[in-house]
């Protein structure tokens, strides 16, 4: 895949750095909504890959932060979300997040979540292979049962240190106890103005330096070991799915077109049409939540 030449630091920027999939010709078929045709496939396949966006997420209730309607306070998303502003104010960034991490402590995997982790368990005790590439940064899948995961953009349940560099999981509520009662969205609350001794701290020996979050940035480069992880398991899957992804931000956009360049069938689970749309062989429109369950279901041809 030519994802291999985009996989070195510095060469792939995170989500601002969105550009569009053209889409198939005229001359193109329209991708198939049938069932029992994909259900076929589904049966014989022995490694899928399937890719997650945020249409997953939201099933659940979980907040995007996009649209007329995604600012925390009076700031938007990319406002916060940059090495910049964590720099500027790492108090503010630190109560954004830990209100998506609080809020995602109220949240609960959906039937889409679930259908991957049961079918992923389900087929490994067939000898056969289901992985799971993500956009998201909640953890649903994992929450789900989902074991093989790769997620592109890191996780609001992992921290990095500032100094030394260390990232570990981290699900404390509240992640210290100067966050306690804090990050509230409302636009009228004013920021806490956190010392910035008192915000996460490293807990290697002798280190104590700042934690970040665990993510990758607006203007960061994405995790290189992770793409080549990806690309392996695009480049060897022989069915893919496409879950609640817009198919509009890179690299993730191209993964699953170029699958489907070189015959490996392709199926689209989403509320809309994308981009990408026309280049696959399936598509099932709809929520995930329930398009997605009876198509990963045991199949007959599986056996007991």
């Amino acid at each position: 895949m030519t994802v291999r030449l985009l996989t070195c630091r510095g060469a792939i920027t995170s989500h601002l750095s969105a550009r569009r999939v053209h889409p198939r010709g005229p001359d193109m078929a329209r991708p198939s909504s049938d069932l029992a045709a994909f259900r076929e496939i589904f049966s014989k396949a022995k490694h899928i890959a399937i890719l997650t966006g945020a249409g997953v997420s939201a099933e659940s209730g979980v907040p995007t932060f996009r649209g007329a309607g995604g600012y925390w306070r009076k700031w938007q998303a990319q406002e916060l979300a940059t090495p910049e502003a964590f720099s500027r104010n790492p108090s503010r960034v630190w109560e954004f997040y830990h209100y998506r991490r609080e809020v995602m402590l109220t949240k609960s995997p959906n039937p889409a979540h679930v259908a991957i982790a049961e079918c992923e368990e389900r087929l490994s005790k067939q000898g056969r292979k289901v992985s799971v590439i993500t956009q998201n940064i909640d953890e649903l899948h994992r929450r789900a049962g989902s074991k093989n995961i790769l997620e592109l953009h890191g996780s609001l349940f992992k921290t990095r240190c500032m100094s030394c560099g260390h990232e570990s999981a981290n699900h404390n509520s509240p992640i210290c106890a100067a966050m306690e009662g804090k990050g509230a969205p409302d636009p009228n609350t004013s920021d806490a103005q956190i010392p910035v001794e008192d915000l996460p701290r490293c807990e290697q020996s002798g280190c104590r330096g700042l934690l970040r979050p665990a993510v990758v940035w607006f203007g960061e480069t994405l995790d290189s070991d992770i793409l080549s992880s990806a690309e392996e398991e695009l480049d060897n899957c022989d069915l893919c799915l496409v879950v609640g992804t817009s198919s509009i931000v890179y690299p993730a956009a191209m993964f699953a077109p170029q699958v489907a360049a070189r015959g490996v069938p392709v199926a689209e689970f989403n509320m809309e049409n994308t981009p990408a749309t026309m280049r696959f062989k399936f598509h099932f429109h709809g929520p995930c939540g329930t398009t997605l369950p009876p198509a990963l279901e045991r199949h007959e041809a599986e056996g007991n």
